[in-house]
């Protein structure tokens, strides 16, 4: 990647941190901690790496598609929706209220550019297994992007959705685990230890990388080889920090779904922007 490109998804995911610190601001309380971990990956795909995207046609065939099965971290996703031009952004401020289209967790029905709900942990990875299936069968070359939380990671689904993905053979398959090492519980490490993960992974015949989920040209290379995988379904394990980007939480366990007041909003948005 250019240095030119670098800068301008540099600069992006700060806009989508900024916007996210204000949508969960606005109402006072949500889920900051895994909705800014995942800020680069998702700005990796939407502003590079995906393709046919159309925001007046959501649903257009051929599209890539992104499956984020840890739903609570849909702030993020709409944030880049409304940037993208999906809908609105003076939605973002109606977010999880009385009759918005933004709930908490992501809903396909009623958010433009959601491509499956999600919020049930574990559910989202087998969802997007069987839409990369789909899309193999129909000839479509279309990649199905995958969103994976650590915590997610204890729950049976995601293993048996491993071994679906390795059966089938499904490239067309590229899979994100925001490795924060943070959950509602406490630490990773302390409720279930995940690690050796890349071990793990590899054992149930992925292909897997592991990179700073925090670096956009680590991600984009990660990205690339991939997609230059052409009989294995891919794992990138993503080394995080959980609420990056807000300065009051940034790599606490309490981000994970907090209360904050319009000043601490716009004292880490300054944080932010003084980088």
């Amino acid at each position: 990647m250019q240095e030119k490109e670098l800068k301008r998804l540099q600069d992006k995911a700060k806009e989508i941190r900024k916007m996210t610190i204000e949508e969960i601001g606005h109402l006072g309380l949500g889920h900051i901690g895994g909705s800014m971990s995942i800020v680069d990956i998702l700005t990796l795909l939407y502003y590079r790496a995906m393709e046919n995207l159309d925001p007046s046609d959501p649903r257009k065939e051929g599209r890539d598609k992104l499956v984020l099965s840890k739903g609570h971290a849909g702030p993020a996703l709409y944030s880049v929706l409304s940037d993208k031009g999906y809908f609105p952004k003076e939605w973002l401020l109606t977010l999880n209220q009385g009759g918005t289209n933004l709930p908490s967790h992501c809903d396909m029905n009623r958010t433009p550019g959601i491509d499956f709900t999600t919020g049930s942990l574990g559910q989202g990875g087998s969802a997007a297994a069987g839409i990369a299936l789909a899309d193999r069968l129909k000839g479509s070359s279309a990649i199905t992007y995958l969103i994976i939380g650590d915590g997610e990671s204890q729950e049976g689904q995601v293993w048996e959705m491993a071994m679906f993905a390795a059966q089938f053979k499904l490239h067309n398959l590229i899979a994100f685990m925001d490795f924060n090492k943070l959950q509602i519980d406490g630490h990773i490490s302390e409720v279930m230890e995940l690690e050796n993960i890349v071990q793990k992974w590899t054992g149930f015949g992925w292909h897997v990388q592991r990179v700073d989920g925090h670096d956009l040209q680590a991600l984009d290379a990660a990205v690339q080889a991939a997609k230059a995988e052409k009989s294995l379904p891919s794992m990138i394990i993503c080394d995080t920090i959980k609420a990056k980007g807000f300065s009051p939480a940034e790599g606490k366990q309490t981000s994970h779904h907090m209360a904050f007041s319009q000043e601490m909003a716009q004292q880490a948005i300054s944080d932010l922007y003084s980088e």
